[in-house]
């Protein structure tokens, strides 16, 4: 019984997240420690110890075997570092097939430099084993969903709604790697990851290990293309990638895959994929722990307050008015995000959020079958007096809010573009719960000042989501949300903190075991 006392569902929440994370952490390090090779004979070394000169040959074709008459030369670059990473602008040749919704391919070979052209034939022949060839074939288009097109909602005839059908869609960034700082490789310890990759000469020499950045492979580069295309610009990107990185990456891809077997949309593995492609790797594991902390307190705050009305048997000194808000508020960012197709990572607390607001507003008010009415389940005397103060502050704020909601919404229907009426209507309505979220906080401060007491408000919520304030300025760009959403958490938590510090211009908080009510 005595250990039990010490163990409740937030310290095992804490314990299995904060041992999650560790481990993560610990195999990431773990996947980016090439293996040794301390036996010569049972070594496989690379062929790019000699420091040898290469050159680099990228053709597209609409064929993924194709022949001299059916490809295209668009980029020879024949003092190729692979030590120096380059980027260059191509502009391809859009061919009529491709045009007509058809597909287009990337073949790329890197080969040993020497004087003289290179063509298709002379490639596709080449076969030297004591020479460095290597070859790779990357898909040029994709069929993708077009993104929704916005367009002024008074202008007759501007703007369409996309077609859901898919069609054909040109990577503009092309980005590859090559691994260069591993130069031996122990035969019976190749990762399995990279067996595929691996080609081995007959002097014990592996070639060069070429691979495509699958993680910046997202629909933000992807430009469609209309039958009036004839050419579009593309930019091709290289660099010399590590040991431990290249893993990770060819680990990820693999997940993917697993990911969208399992039903995930394109959309959520691009915000995914940002997260690995954008940051460096000690960003990435800030990532982690960030992303663990902000789920943890988001944890916290909820259940502490499901706990707080879960126990309440009345609202006095609560403003109902405001809960009615914050319920309001919860579904329109829901439907915000969901319509703006934003990170889970921000959509799930959210909507969890919503169903907590909507269950404290079943614990308030009953469903009247008579007379077809939401009515209080209690009224005594001290809620009534709540209800007055909680009225007149409302009162005072409807004055200047609904006319400014009402002029911004007006607005944005005639100068802004959006994708439909229902996507104005969200945009607006979100506009106005970020804009004046923080505002609609003055009603419980306005019911604190006149009952001179906080003990009636969830102590351990507001502090939870205090703290979560700071986790939030760097959790909000990290995460790809949208940028009004960016904006939006500090006004909330920022109103939640006041709402128990600030009551009659000095602090209601005068026990000095406050923190306590953290444990």
């Amino acid at each position: 019984m005595g250990i039990l006392s010490y163990i409740s569902l937030s310290k095992i929440v804490i314990s299995v997240g904060l041992g999650f994370m560790f481990h993560s952490m610990w195999s990431i390090y773990k996947l980016s420690v090439p293996p040794e090779c301390p036996i010569e004979k049972t070594c496989l070394k690379s062929s790019l110890l000699k420091n040898p000169k290469l050159e680099m040959i990228l053709f597209s074709s609409v064929r993924e075997q194709p022949s001299t008459r059916n490809v295209d030369l668009i980029l020879e670059k024949k003092n190729f570092d692979y030590n120096q990473a380059f980027e260059e602008t191509i502009k391809l040749n859009v061919p009529y097939m491709t045009r007509n919704n058809g597909t287009l391919f990337l073949h790329m070979f890197i080969i040993a430099q020497r004087s003289g052209h290179w063509d298709w034939d002379s490639l596709a022949r080449h076969n030297n084993d004591n020479e460095i060839k290597v070859y790779r074939k990357i898909p040029f288009s994709k069929y993708a969903v077009p993104s929704d097109r916005t367009f002024n909602l008074l202008s007759e005839g501007q703007g369409s709604h996309s077609t859901k059908k898919p069609v054909t869609h040109i990577k503009t960034l092309i980005e590859f790697n090559m691994l260069t700082e591993v130069e031996k490789f122990p035969r019976l310890e190749i990762p399995f990851e990279l067996y595929n990759f691996f080609r081995i000469t007959s002097r014990n020499e592996f070639l060069p290990i070429v691979t495509y950045n699958v993680l910046n492979d997202r629909h933000t580069f992807l430009k469609e293309i209309e039958k009036s295309t004839n050419e579009v610009e593309v930019n091709l990107k290289y660099s010399p990638i590590s040991y431990g990185k290249l893993r990770l990456m060819l680990h990820v891809e693999a997940s993917f895959k697993n990911i969208q077997q399992m039903g995930f949309s394109d959309k959520e593995i691009d915000d995914v994929k940002s997260m690995f492609a954008d940051t460096h790797l000690y960003v990435f594991l800030t990532t982690i722990v960030v992303s663990f902390v902000h789920l943890l307190f988001d944890f916290l705050a909820f259940k502490n307050d499901v706990s707080f009305w879960k126990n309440r048997k009345n609202t006095v000194g609560i403003s109902i008015r405001s809960v009615m808000w914050r319920t309001f508020s919860q579904i329109v960012v829901f439907l915000y995000l969901l319509d703006e197709k934003t990170s889970y990572l921000v959509l799930i607390p959210n909507g969890i959020s919503g169903v907590i607001e909507v269950w404290k507003l079943l614990k308030i008010f009953k469903f009247d079958s008579s007379t077809w009415r939401f009515t209080r389940k209690t009224q005594s005397v001290q809620e009534s007096r709540t209800s007055a103060y909680d009225l007149e502050a409302m009162r005072y704020l409807s004055y200047i809010l609904y006319p400014l909601c009402l002029v911004t919404a007006v607005y944005s229907f005639v100068y802004s573009e959006h994708k439909s009426l229902y996507s104005w209507l969200l945009r607006s309505l979100v506009n106005s719960v970020y804009a004046f979220g923080f505002v609609f906080m003055l009603p419980q401060l306005f019911i604190n000042y006149k009952l001179k007491s906080v003990a009636h408000l969830p102590w351990r919520t507001f502090m939870y989501k205090a703290f979560n304030t700071f986790i939030d300025d760097v959790f909000a760009f990290l995460i790809t949300m949208p940028t009004m959403h960016r904006l939006g958490p500090v006004s909330e938590m920022t109103s939640s903190s006041l709402s128990i510090y600030i009551n009659d211009g000095y602090t209601l908080l005068t026990r000095g075991d406050w923190m306590k009510t953290l444990t």
